[in-house]
């Protein structure tokens, strides 16, 4: 495949170590290209590489937009918002960053318009800087960016074929603060605080103090917030919001109650600007039927704006839905269980849970995290998945927290089967311990573009996670794929992955000798089959149920050369 690929996706300015050999042969693959219709790589979620980012912490690409609403009160380290924005994501965009790691779909947190002030939970003064703390779903906050910056972010990414996650939360309004009225008592409970030990006390109830709670089991009819309707009124956009939900409430014909609002609001980013998917925030602290709400009116959206675009669709994909169910590991196959009740968020529209068990797994043999994910992932969890991480902006208890271990977290990561969630700077050691930080906020600086620019060692363990991230994009067999073992010592295993007249094979190695090496592919690939090892930029051929390498490389990504 390699011989088609380079031309796509442009690997070759990435290697750089590539025999003059294998450059003619390039050339050579590009006039046959002309010749020949390419074999198209298919996008499966279930093997999807996600990049996850914090909007305001990733890169600073409109510095005008940096303070808005009066937010200058001092808070606690990495608390406030440092300047990061959707035109920075765009920059990365349009220079390619997230192509040449492989990326093929974003997360970023959320972008609605945040509370205005600042609030202490117990870790210091914090403004809402993360996208968690919701003022009003219909609008942009002005320190990310605007609408038109949302939009060309879709439109910048889908032109790169990478697809788009919006980070949703239908559980909360943000904390309550000076500037930042409580939502009115038929739309939010303050109170009790939640347990966690039972189903009741994990959904009806608030995280944390001063978060109110949306009662998104309620069916009961409200009317829109006072506070809320003068906003719109001081903005000119009273008529336009109230006109589009009495459209909204015609067409589904359902009550006007809380979570149905926010439904309309969360899905009309869906309609007008054709969002691929959502990561839905706080999941086991809602009622599921309002998941299968969501989704029902996600898909509805998702199609609607296919109708309108249909130049611009990218596949026939559904509209996706990844779920945080906070806790939720692999092995529990489809079902989670609150102790007093299991519930299967599968059933609800979820095509993919968040997995909380991988940083648990990775310090076990390749072999044995490979083996467990592929078994449940074509038993139990057949035609779903689920989305590994390593290290993200909430668990306090990451793998590898110190950063000695960035080759093998690749790895593990980009390695396993399931859709991968690389975060931030996982990909350049970004420190994850920040000296003066409470809490989550040490999990959250700024990225550190200025080590990729110029530290040896970032470079290096950059190009790393860039080479495995390409060959994952480049294969749907990696992680969506069926695993097996081909040989024990040195360690080489196969992935296939099929779909009607698609069908992709690879081999990898690791954990190999340096110098010469035999990798052992016997019954997978038969002798005289030319492969192209991505990894050192090399040509070999089977001969005698093997194929023989010699570089200092411990890893070798084996594909077909076609």
């Amino acid at each position: 495949m390699k011989k088609l690929l380079v031309v796509l996706f442009s690997i070759s300015s990435l290697i750089g170590c590539k025999k003059v050999k294998k450059e003619q042969q390039v050339t050579q693959a590009q006039v046959v290209e002309e010749e020949a219709p390419r074999k198209d790589i298919p996008f499966v979620w279930e093997g999807a590489n996600i990049y996850f980012l914090l909007t305001d912490r990733f890169n600073n690409g409109n510095p005008d937009n940096d303070v808005n609403f009066d937010r200058t009160e001092e808070t606690a380290v990495l608390r406030g918002f440092e300047g990061g924005d959707i035109q920075g994501i765009i920059q990365k965009i349009e220079e390619g960053y997230f192509t040449d790691l492989g990326i093929n779909a974003i997360w970023f947190t959320p972008v609605v318009e945040q509370i205005h002030g600042a609030t202490d939970e117990g870790t210091g003064k914090t403004y809402g800087y993360h996208g968690y703390w919701a003022k009003d779903w219909t609008t942009i906050d002005p320190n990310f960016g605007t609408k038109k910056d949302l939009e060309n972010l879709v439109k910048t990414a889908h032109s790169k074929g990478i697809r788009i996650l919006l980070d949703v939360v239908l559980n909360h309004t943000g904390p309550v603060t000076e500037k930042d009225p409580v939502w009115p008592d038929d739309w939010v409970r303050t109170g009790p605080k939640c347990e966690f030990t039972t189903y009741e006390n994990t959904t009806a109830c608030t995280l944390v103090a001063n978060l109110p709670d949306i009662l998104t089991e309620s069916d009961e009819p409200v009317e829109l917030p006072d506070a809320l309707l003068a906003k719109w009124k001081e903005e000119g956009r009273l008529s336009k919001e109230l006109d589009e939900l009495q459209l909204f409430f015609d067409r589904t014909g359902y009550p006007r109650a809380p979570r149905y609002y926010i439904i309309k609001w969360l899905t009309d980013y869906i309609n007008d600007l054709g969002v691929d998917g959502f990561r839905v925030d706080t999941v086991k602290h809602v009622n599921e039927n309002a998941w299968a709400d969501l989704h029902k009116e996600a898909n509805y959206a998702f199609e609607m704006w296919k109708k309108k675009h249909q130049d611009k669709i990218l596949d026939d994909n559904p509209f996706y839905m990844v779920g945080e169910v906070y806790n939720y590991g692999i092995s529990g196959g489809r079902n989670f269980d609150f102790g007093d009740k299991k519930v299967d968020y599968f059933d609800y529209g979820f095509k993919s849970l968040i997995n909380f068990e991988l940083k648990n797994d990775a310090d076990k043999s390749y072999e044995t995290i490979f083996k467990k994910y592929s078994k449940l992932l074509h038993t139990k969890l057949k035609d779903k998945s689920v989305l590994n991480y390593l290290t993200s902006h909430d668990d306090g208890a990451p793998y590898d927290k110190d950063r000695t271990k960035p080759y093998r977290s690749a790895n593990v990561l980009l390695l396993t089967p399931g859709a991968s969630q690389v975060y931030y700077g996982d990909e350049t050691s970004r420190s994850l311990t920040i000296e003066g930080t409470e809490g989550d906020a040490s999990l959250r600086s700024f990225m550190n573009w200025e080590d990729l620019d110029s530290l040896p060692e970032t470079k290096k363990i950059h190009e790393h996670w860039q080479k495995l991230g390409q060959f994952r994009a480049n294969h749907p067999a990696v992680g969506a794929g069926k695993h097996k073992r081909l040989a024990k010592s040195p360690y080489v295993f196969s992935r296939t992955y099929n779909n009607g007249e698609y069908r992709d094979k690879v081999v990898v190695g690791l954990d190999l000798p340096k110098g010469k090496k035999s990798l052992w592919v016997k019954g997978f690939f038969g002798d005289g089959t030319q492969l192209y090892d991505t990894y050192s930029g090399t040509e070999v051929t089977v001969a005698n149920g093997k194929v023989i390498l010699e570089n200092d490389f411990d890893i070798a990504l084996l594909e077909l050369v076609e």
